[in-house]
């Protein structure tokens, strides 16, 4: 099988009836057969896509099944942004070599870095034998981090869609808020430098992810160690210095209480980052705007108004402050049935939405972009399930996807 015929490639159709439907399925297999492009899909109440090959395109076609668009049209779609913690080696480096939009937003966001993301961009695609800085050293993971998350919303915007509200995750809050337009990217590069370098003076430290309430913790807390995170019902994070955070995770494991490391070499939303809140602050240098659509910040659970953006105690505060991701969700979910659609490695965030009562009764539902799935594949998933939906999409199922404006 040639490299050609292994790619997926994304097929979608659609009917106004159950006739339109199979005509249009006609259609898209008349042009593979002819070696031809397939229609440009019109919307239709009856809609239908399989991410596919050209091996396997035919049999796959005549197997999909066929899904009609909600009476009250498609589920909103919300987008969440995942931080410190999801990154992993090797992150999205497909979806880099393979799609011109992705590859665009994550560029010039490493351009903004300057020699440093020139640096970054080696070690991630591999290309450098020396990696420099781990993978989990703020230094190295933010702004990697950054752009993926960055990338994967550009490429998600691309095709058409308007989110009805991004929340992110302590730094995934700085993406929702330039995928807004609140910041350039280079304002946000500035301001995720500034809190990096803040943060490289504090003592080593990590971050614990711990299945129990925040109040079944409190007798577990001591020193320096604080709730870092409250994230679903019984997920929270604690974070502190490296000896002292060691002590209660040797507690905790003592009494039977499930928890697991988080990939994080600082103590971040805990006191011990106080010392870095100062220098932050004083690096801060942006002039937000009005955002295009809403942000919800998952330190105060309320939308991100320009006033607090222009802050810079806000965004210096993050890095000690506690995350209130889960009460944050509840409060955007309470909004009505949404799409929840994951723009950043792994399902971290996906997994702790798949806790909320609204996802697990099936009103509200979540895709990832990235995932167990090969980049490409898990991409084009995603874009089915919003075609499917009722979501009219700009989809152009080549790697040379039209590239993003210079503005965004």
């Amino acid at each position: 099988m040639t490299a050609t015929r292994a790619a997926a490639r994304l097929l979608c159709w659609a009917g106004q009836d159950p006739a339109g439907e199979r005509a249009a399925r006609v259609g898209v297999a008349d042009a593979i057969r002819a070696g031809a492009r397939p229609p440009r899909p019109v919307p239709g109440l009856l809609r239908g896509a399989v991410v596919t090959t050209a091996a396997q395109a035919l049999d796959d076609l005549a197997a999909a099944p066929v899904r009609r668009v909600p009476p009250g049209g498609p589920r909103p779609v919300a987008l969440l942004l995942p931080g410190q913690g999801s990154q992993h080696h090797g992150m999205a480096t497909g979806l880099y070599r393979d799609n011109l939009v992705f590859r665009a937003a994550v560029d010039r966001v490493l351009q903004a870095w300057g020699a440093e993301g020139e640096a970054i961009r080696a070690d991630w695609l591999g290309s450098r034998a020396d990696a420099g800085l781990p993978i989990d050293d703020a230094r190295r993971a933010q702004p990697l981090l950054f752009a993926v998350d960055y990338g994967l919303g550009r490429l998600l915007l691309s095709w058409g869609i308007t989110p009805a509200e991004v929340l992110g995750h302590s730094a995934g809050e700085v993406v929702a808020a330039t995928l807004a337009g609140m910041f350039t990217v280079t304002e946000a590069v500035a301001l995720v430098r500034g809190r990096v370098r803040a943060a490289a003076t504090v003592p080593p430290g990590g971050m614990l992810a711990v299945s129990a309430s925040v109040d079944e913790l409190g007798p577990y807390l001591s020193g320096q160690v604080a709730v870092a995170a409250v994230n679903a019902a019984r997920r929270t994070m604690l974070a502190g210095p490296s000896a002292e955070l060691a002590a209660v995770a040797a507690r905790l494991a003592r009494d039977g209480v499930r928890l697991r490391p988080v990939a994080a070499t600082a103590p971040f939303h805990s006191p011990a980052m106080e010392p870095a809140v100062a220098a932050a602050e004083s690096a801060f240098d942006a002039r937000p705007r009005p955002a295009r659509f809403p942000v919800r910040s998952g330190y105060t659970g309320r939308p991100l108004t320009v006033r607090h953006a222009s802050s810079a105690r806000f965004w210096a505060r993050q890095m000690a402050d506690a995350v209130h991701f889960g009460p944050a969700l509840t409060a955007l979910l309470d909004g009505g049935d949404r799409l929840l659609v994951e723009c950043g490695p792994g399902r971290v965030l996906s997994s702790l939405a798949l806790r909320q009562h609204a996802v697990s009764t099936g009103g509200s539902a979540v895709l990832t972009m990235l995932g167990t799935r090969s980049d490409r594949r898990a991409t084009l998933h995603v874009a089915a399930a919003l075609w499917c939906e009722g979501h009219d999409l700009v989809l152009d199922d080549s790697p040379s996807a039209a590239a993003e404006s210079p503005r965004r």
